[in-house]
């Protein structure tokens, strides 16, 4: 009787066991589950050409990405520019948006090219490519850099860059002012001293890091143009903007312990900054 008894003891317990063991696993493949419905990401693109005339063949390509799992209009609209009219934010909307673009940019270079085709003394092959990368995705902060290039005629193709980064359990853009309140004119003396921390490809007859000898502007202002990561701030600026184009585009960072007493608490915390 004592046996039996045992034995039903150790059946019971064993039960329970499984129960939890499948319960903890049951909670953590929920977790996982919410996890992957949180944030994923997927993408959109479309490559086309056509001939205008004998001396001219244009090329579109553009890529977007698409966010399955962000709901909020405000903060989709503001990640896919509330300017460009873009009101359905699936794959397919999007890549009927994509579609359409394209369309209108064949459509005008055709119309363009009776006025000014006979100019064309020599075979030409125009674009237009528009992008977007994740660049990263830390404490709830998606950073995404939207970038294009385009080619109509001239000495050289043009091309720039765009960072923003998204507060996603906020559901709104990043402003710098969320970041730091530093007073404007002490941010940018901070750009100017660190202007040559990172090289663009232009150096000076020592092989050092020179993006001050192309400088276009006295000061250089600290734009909504930012991103950063576990060390820095960063401020991209595209061709032109403060150089001149051949010192390409400029990154200039600025590192938290240059911004210590200013940080927004909050973000701070997220971000783990000391």
């Amino acid at each position: 009787m004592k046996n039996t008894i045992a034995v039903l003891a150790l059946s019971s317990l064993l039960a329970v066991s499984a129960c939890k063991k499948t319960e903890n696993n049951n909670t953590a493949g929920t977790t996982e589950a919410l996890e992957a419905e949180r944030f994923t990401v997927d993408s959109v693109k479309i490559n086309d050409s056509v001939k205008v005339n004998d001396s001219l063949m244009v090329k579109y390509s553009s890529k977007m990405l698409v966010f399955p799992t962000l709901k909020d209009k405000k903060l989709l609209d503001s990640i896919y520019f509330a300017e460009k009219g873009i009101s359905d934010f699936s794959k397919n909307g999007l890549q009927n948006y994509l579609q359409k673009s394209k369309n209108e940019y064949f459509n005008q270079i055709r119309k363009d090219s009776k006025e000014w085709g006979s100019d064309l003394t020599f075979a030409q092959e125009w674009y237009s490519d528009t992008g977007m990368n994740v660049k990263s995705n830390m404490n709830d902060y998606l950073h995404i850099e939207y970038l294009w290039g385009s080619y109509q005629g001239g000495a050289h193709d043009n091309y720039g860059f765009s960072e923003r980064v998204f507060d996603l359990k906020n559901s709104k853009k990043l402003e710098l002012k969320d970041i730091t309140s530093m007073p404007e004119a002490n941010l940018e003396a901070l750009l100017m001293k660190n202007i040559n921390k990172i090289n663009s490809g232009t150096t000076d007859d020592k092989g050092q890091v020179n993006n001050s000898e192309m400088l276009l502007v006295d000061k250089i202002p600290a734009t909504e143009n930012f991103y950063f990561d576990g060390k820095n701030l960063y401020f991209h600026y595209s061709p032109y903007e403060i150089t001149a184009f051949a010192a390409g585009d400029i990154t200039i960072p600025i590192s938290w312990a240059e911004l210590k007493g200013t940080l927004n608490p909050e973000f701070a915390k997220r971000m783990k900054i000391n």
